[in-house]
């Protein structure tokens, strides 16, 4: 069985070697920067709470009981700050009614993507994501593009597995709707 590289540095630095912190700090800091920024969507914020997770990891070192990899531990230490931070900024997202989000078919949606190239495309979809909510936002970066697990993403977030299937699959219809609204208004001026 492999050993566990940061197990070996959080022993290091239980044991009072606090430098060896700085091997986790190094390996994360990236990734851990990326949940938060996607999150608050701000650098200067996103650095500034990824400086107090590290803190905040550190001094509660001793808690981690390795159930999970430091990095899922670590990365929930950062979306909880980054959550509470985008909930005392009090921001509004505007939700689509269910009757829209149920009115429209993926063939539809499909069926006007395709006819857009392959660059509109990939910029239609970024943007959309872009507009979510931050926790919708964090979910769909977390499972598509960190290509997190179901499980990891419950851990990180806190959620249950079948709620972050839920969430998904209904931010998923979101984006559908969204899209098949902007094809539509796309292409009735294209052929009017």
């Amino acid at each position: 069985m492999a050993i566990n590289k940061d197990q070996l540095y959080i022993d290091k630095v239980i044991s009072g070697d606090l430098s060896a912190y700085t091997y986790l700090v190094d390996k994360h800091k990236d990734m851990a920067f990326s949940v938060a920024l996607r999150i608050v969507r701000n650098r200067e914020e996103a650095e500034e709470i990824v400086q107090d997770a590290f803190v905040k990891a550190y001094q509660n070192i001793e808690a981690f009981r390795n159930k999970s990899k430091f990095s899922t531990w670590l990365y929930r230490i950062v979306f909880n700050a980054a959550i509470s931070r985008t909930r005392k900024k009090s921001l509004e997202s505007t939700d689509l009614d269910s009757f829209v989000i149920d009115n429209y078919s993926t063939d539809e949606i499909k069926e006007n993507i395709n006819k857009l190239d392959s660059n509109e495309q990939i910029k239609l979809v970024n943007k959309l994501i872009d507009k979510l909510p931050p926790l919708e936002y964090t979910l769909v970066n977390l499972y598509y593009k960190e290509e997190c697990s179901i499980d990891e993403i419950s851990e990180i977030t806190g959620l249950t597995d079948s709620n972050v299937k839920v969430k998904l699959h209904r931010i998923r219809k979101k984006l559908y709707s969204e899209l098949q609204q902007i094809l539509n208004v796309e292409l009735n001026t294209m052929y009017s």
